[in-house]
């Protein structure tokens, strides 16, 4: 029997993968219990994206044939080692969020790799990347990581997030140049420091940290938006360099006095709630900040005055929004 041309293509251009199909039973005592039942599912294996979240997969394979795969998604899974990718060259986003990772490993002929996700695993070291010249966003927040290394070499890299970890020093990040987003929230890091050469970014972010004091910035005069909030910065200073500056997030800090901010006439949003401000008079700088459109003063001294939102919008009437509500 002669088998059809067009099932003959059919099947080499699948691939059998398994997935789990999760069912939710009751015994006969009335107790909830889930089944889970392996189904293999046919895949394409001239498919360019594929998506495979939360699938229970505890290993990656049967992707062999899949060489013209740009796109791989194998987000909320159970896999513990990356392996078994080397023939997806054309791969230009690898997405592993939230999984059992401990080591980033064989990916040195994921040469067109422009997008990692590793975040939400459990990742000690930054290692692996070296062949990864191509990559333009790096995702390795809520890991272990202790120290930032093995980056300065990714030259076209645009968005680092290494947020959620257990960073004490900025360093190791010199060459990278051209990165416009840099995302450090959430780790022990005391002191703004070697961030001069990053004269592109856009956005910085260090929430969360052990910071005292803001310096060593005048160099990003292109920096658009600056959290720094749940610090331990008592004074808004050395910010002459940033006039470029639309959002500043000062909240949950130790500030006792709105100062040094006048000349950032380009502050559409300004965040210093849950502070120490207790004069009003030090609100008056507001007057010369024109573009001013949202400020966050909520939680300190000065919004226990009953007429705290009237007297916000007289010093500055344009404002449209105050704290979480619209001026009215």
């Amino acid at each position: 029997m002669e088998m059809n041309e067009s099932n003959v293509d059919k099947k080499e251009k699948e691939t059998n993968n398994y997935m789990e199909e999760v069912t939710e039973q009751v015994d006969k005592n009335g107790v909830k219990y889930i089944v889970y039942q392996e189904n293999p599912v046919d895949i394409d294996a001239d498919a360019e994206e594929l998506d495979l979240n939360h699938q229970q997969l505890d290993t990656i394979e049967n992707f062999e044939h899949m060489q013209n795969l740009r796109s791989l998604c194998l987000r909320w899974n159970r896999i513990k080692t990356i392996e078994n990718l080397q023939m997806l060259v054309n791969l230009s986003e690898l997405d592993l969020y939230d999984n059992q990772i401990i080591k980033i490993e064989n990916l040195s002929s994921l040469i067109n790799l422009k997008v990692l996700d590793l975040s939400f695993n459990r990742i000690k070291e930054i290692e692996g990347l070296e062949h990864l010249i191509n990559l333009e966003k790096l995702y390795l927040s809520s890991n272990r990581i202790t120290k930032i290394s093995n980056v300065n070499h990714l030259s076209n890299l645009k968005m680092l997030e290494l947020g959620d970890n257990k960073i004490k020093v900025i360093e190791n990040i010199e060459n990278l140049t051209g990165l416009t987003e840099l995302y450090l929230g959430k780790n022990k890091i005391d002191k703004i420091q070697n961030v001069d050469t990053l004269s592109k970014l856009k956005i910085l972010s260090l929430q969360n940290n052990n910071l005292t004091k803001i310096e060593n910035l005048n160099k990003l005069t292109e920096l658009d938006e600056l959290y720094l909030s749940e610090n331990g910065i008592t004074v808004i200073e050395n910010l002459e360099g940033n006039i470029n500056l639309g959002t500043i997030d000062l909240s949950m800090n130790k500030i006792s006095k709105l100062e040094n901010i006048a000349y950032l006439k380009n502050l559409k949003e300004l965040w210093i709630n849950d502070n120490q401000v207790n004069d009003w008079n030090d609100v008056t700088i507001l007057e010369q900040m024109k573009q001013l459109e949202t400020i966050y003063l909520e939680h300190n001294p000065i919004s226990k005055d009953s007429a705290y939102r009237r007297k916000i919008k007289l010093i500055i009437p344009w404002i449209k929004q105050i704290d979480a509500a619209l001026a009215k």
